[in-house]
């Protein structure tokens, strides 16, 4: 099947379900055909790993540095965006951690290394259907590494009436009680899925309706600090009632209050997916396959899931996975809970233009009353 080589405006749940829950293979299922074998390789003295704020556990970086010899050092970023500006200016690391709407963006520069898979026997353990996705066939340059779906979490003993949409964000009743992350595609994609559009639209009208959609919305939230792994602090203060977040912010909450819930608004949830890559600026190609190696161990992909709790592709780690979390709707979604849901994919190089020009006029305007 080709089902996920084009992109159209709009993804039903059957193609969503597919490429998440289904056991139908999207494309070819063989290991991705790998660059002619070099000289032997040594190990790098040090790995510079490039990812979100508490995204890798330290047990896990601990346990390479103490079988490899080699120190991993993880430096971290605020956002994807930031990231990728990083790279163009020259930074220098060996793994980038990096979701998929932006995979196209960094190949289309020749800002990734293709990846030699006779250093990744284990990435066997993938599930066919998460291999061979449309925005790395052949995962010439990736590895999808986790997965999940990002909602609205919710302190149910706050709020006067339950949420179940994003429009719910826009009632007054909230006001001043919303915390989102500053991500420009997925602030700018709860808008669009708020009036009904795709979370992936490039059309100019659609872009608009969705900005002045937001700049209405921008006196009742506050942008949370992008410097933490997790946001249960701010639903356990009371800070915020309601948060844009995804499943560990959830269960981090709950260890913390009963009073907790993870709504995927009706409209459709926004789906996510984290990927290992390696900059072509890296000098150390070889112990950066051997580190996504040793990531994709089951043992060490299920202890990922099991510390912080995210979904894995890899599928011979669910006999490892604690069997509360594996049974956890939040985190494991059933296909029932995903209808209307969309992935974040690559725009065009005119679609982003139009999400940077929207994202700095949403920052830029003023703050409006209701209405």
């Amino acid at each position: 099947m080709y089902l996920w080589r084009h992109l159209p405006a709009r993804y039903l749940i059957h193609d969503i379900a597919l490429f998440l829950l289904s056991g139908i293979v999207l494309l070819a299922c063989s290991r991705p055909a790998s660059p002619p074998q070099a000289a032997t390789p040594t190990l790098a003295e040090e790995l510079i790993v490039y990812g979100w704020s508490g995204y890798l556990p330290q047990s896990i970086l601990d346990s390479f540095t103490k079988e490899y010899g080699v120190r991993v050092n993880y430096e971290t970023y605020g956002t994807q965006e930031e990231a990728v500006l990083a790279l163009q200016a020259g930074k220098s690391c060996d793994v980038l951690i990096m979701g998929i709407d932006l995979i196209q963006t960094l190949v289309q520069a020749d800002l990734l290394a293709e990846i030699n898979y006779r250093h990744i026997p284990n990435f066997q353990n993938v599930s066919p259907n998460f291999r061979e996705l449309a925005y790395d066939p052949g995962n010439k340059y990736s590895v999808l590494i986790q997965w999940g779906t990002a909602g609205l979490v919710v302190r149910t003993d706050l709020v006067a009436a339950p949420v179940k949409q994003w429009a719910d964000l826009w009632d007054e009743r909230h006001a001043g009680k919303i915390g989102l992350w500053a991500l420009p595609r997925d602030v700018i994609g709860l808008g669009l899925k708020s009036l009904g559009y795709s979370v992936n639209s490039e059309d100019p009208a659609e872009l608009e309706a969705a900005l002045a959609r937001l700049i209405q919305l921008k006196p009742r939230v506050f942008f949370l600090d992008l410097a933490l792994s997790e946001a249960s602090t701010y639903l356990v203060s009371g800070e915020a009632t309601i948060i844009y977040g995804w499943s560990y912010d959830v269960l981090e909450a709950r260890k913390k209050l009963s009073t907790i819930d993870y709504v995927l608004p009706e409209e459709g949830a926004l789906l996510w997916g984290d990927n290992l890559t390696i900059p072509a600026n890296s000098p150390n190609g070889y112990t950066a396959e051997l580190f996504i190696n040793f990531l994709l161990r089951p043992e060490i992909s299920a202890q990922f899931t099991n510390e912080i709790y995210v979904a894995t592709p890899n599928e011979a780690a669910r006999d490892y996975i604690h069997p509360e979390i594996l049974a956890d709707p939040i985190i494991f979604p059933p296909e029932a809970l995903l209808q209307e849901a969309e992935i974040l994919f690559s725009l065009s190089p005119e679609g982003q233009r139009r999400h940077d020009e929207i994202w700095q006029r949403f920052l830029a305007a003023p703050p409006v009353g209701p209405g």
